[in-house]
């Protein structure tokens, strides 16, 4: 191929090796360093004048010091007169920020080590149907309503939790800093600072929490790319932020081939998404394959909807109102005065699996594994359910903090994962019994030969490569 050039950012090199073996090139020479007071610096070690660039760099590891390496690489690409440069980013860093817990107040929830951590969500079971019915207006059927209720909380008090065994001779590795949820001094929810910024009559007001989508587009395109090229955007709406053409590669093909060629008895087998934010994406794989499909629903609320006081939920009113909350969040002891205060903060969370998955193998599928909560807690619920086998099918697997220690301890059978992110670490923990890779390699290769000869790539969305 002429007039190609090929730079490899410090993230993956294996993987941008493999994409050279695929294009039949050579990585060009470009020198990566660091100075002493942590400042990138990058030399590039022959002519871009004129030439198709490609720049390859995966948001992972350490991210903040990978992207801030491929803003410098295209920039230097541009201003040596490169006819154009693609940033090639098989995982998009900051295409996901998480959804972070508030109180009734607005405060984010302090995120603190767990000494017992558990595969279960508190509570397991939906709440009583009663909460969906007209609210009862006599002294008799209210009085009933709350008996009920206590009853509820006080059999989800006194479920047992089951404690993961240790690994290796060690105890589960708590690392709270490497949480993707932020963390905040210790206080009291009453003190007077906190009272100064929120209070109760506030309930609906959230901490505004920067996205950082615009930036990082904005970012990409002034430091010099003219394309950018990824695979599963946790959000596919984030390609709306760029001005510049961004392909969105999917694994879509890879997987459903795994899964023809790799899991016996397939055609029995079940599709399931760990959560509603990716039921579009299992979806399409269970009617590609014609399999039957699953979806695990998670609901938490902070409070009960508001309305007339005799109407009905479905009318806009509200369920009882009752100083006795729905579930406690204190999980370990009885109930405290502070806990009964109904301006504290109370949630109603239901986990619901949506789906029969009774003596049957099931595929959780999802983009990203980040702290593995999600889908260690869908396998153990799939087990629950009855499920024989559990299969992980991820594309992106990020496995910061403790997450590996999670899922060597789940129920988790087998986990396949992409290496868009390198996966020496995951292999190595878990076993290669355990870890099956799969290779992206001749997708991205196929993709930038393609861009390259200015053909089109629409197959590579159905078929792969």
């Amino acid at each position: 191929m002429n007039n190609i050039v090929v730079f490899a950012g410090s993230s993956d090199p294996y993987l941008v090796k493999k994409i050279c073996e695929n294009l039949s090139i050579k990585p060009s020479q470009v020198k990566l360093g660091k100075f002493s007071n942590g400042e990138t610096s990058i030399s590039i070690m022959e002519s871009v004048r004129e030439k198709d660039v490609y720049v390859i760099q995966s948001g992972c590891g350490h991210v903040n010091d990978n992207f801030m390496e491929l803003l410098i690489l295209l920039n230097a690409c541009k201003t040596a007169s490169a006819s154009r440069v693609t940033a090639v980013m098989p995982y998009f860093c900051y295409s996901r920020q998480p959804d972070i817990p508030y109180t009734a107040k607005g405060a984010p929830l302090i995120s603190k080590p767990k000494e017992k951590y558990t595969f279960e969500s508190h509570p397991g079971t939906p709440v009583s149907s009663i909460l969906t019915t007209q609210r009862p207006t006599s002294p008799g059927a209210r009085r009933a309503v709350e008996d009920i209720l206590e009853t509820t909380i006080i059999s989800t008090l006194s479920l047992e939790q089951p404690i993961p065994k240790k690994s290796n001779g060690g105890e589960l590795h708590k690392s709270p800093s490497q949480s993707r949820i932020p963390m905040v001094p210790e206080r009291k929810e009453n003190s007077s600072e906190m009272g100064s910024f929120f209070n109760a009559n506030n309930a609906g007001y959230k901490l505004w929490v920067a996205q950082a989508g615009t930036l990082i587009a904005n970012l990409l395109t002034t430091a010099g790319a003219d394309h950018v090229i990824t695979m599963d955007l946790h959000d596919a709406q984030f390609q709306g932020f760029f001005d510049i053409p961004v392909d969105n590669l999917y694994c879509k093909p890879i997987a459903q081939n795994y899964i023809q060629y790799n899991i016996p008895n397939y055609q029995d087998a079940v599709i399931v998404s760990p959560d509603a934010g990716g039921a579009k994406r299992a979806a399409s794989i269970a009617d590609a394959l014609e399999l039957s499909f699953a979806l695990i629903h998670k609901e938490r609320r902070s409070q009960l909807p508001k309305g007339p006081p005799d109407a009905s939920l479905t009318s806009g009113g509200g369920a009882v109102l009752s100083p006795k909350p729905l579930v406690s969040t204190s999980l370990n002891g009885p109930l405290s005065s502070q806990d009964m205060n109904p301006s504290s903060s109370k949630y109603v969370q239901t986990t619901m699996l949506v789906g029969d998955v009774r003596n049957k193998i099931c595929i959780i599928v999802d983009d990203l594994v980040d702290t593995s909560y999600t889908i260690t807690r869908a396998a153990k619920l799939l087990k629950d359910q009855g499920a024989t086998t559990v299969y992980a099918l991820i594309t992106h697997g990020v496995f910061s903090g403790d997450a590996l220690n999670r899922v060597s301890q789940s129920a988790i059978d087998k986990i396949i994962v992409t290496n868009t992110v390198p996966q020496d670490k995951t292999v190595s923990f878990l076993g290669k019994k355990r870890v099956h890779v799969l290779d992206v390699s001749r997708i991205f290769a196929e993709s930038i030969r393609r861009i390259h000869n200015g053909e089109s790539i629409s197959m590579l969305f159905e078929h792969g490569w």
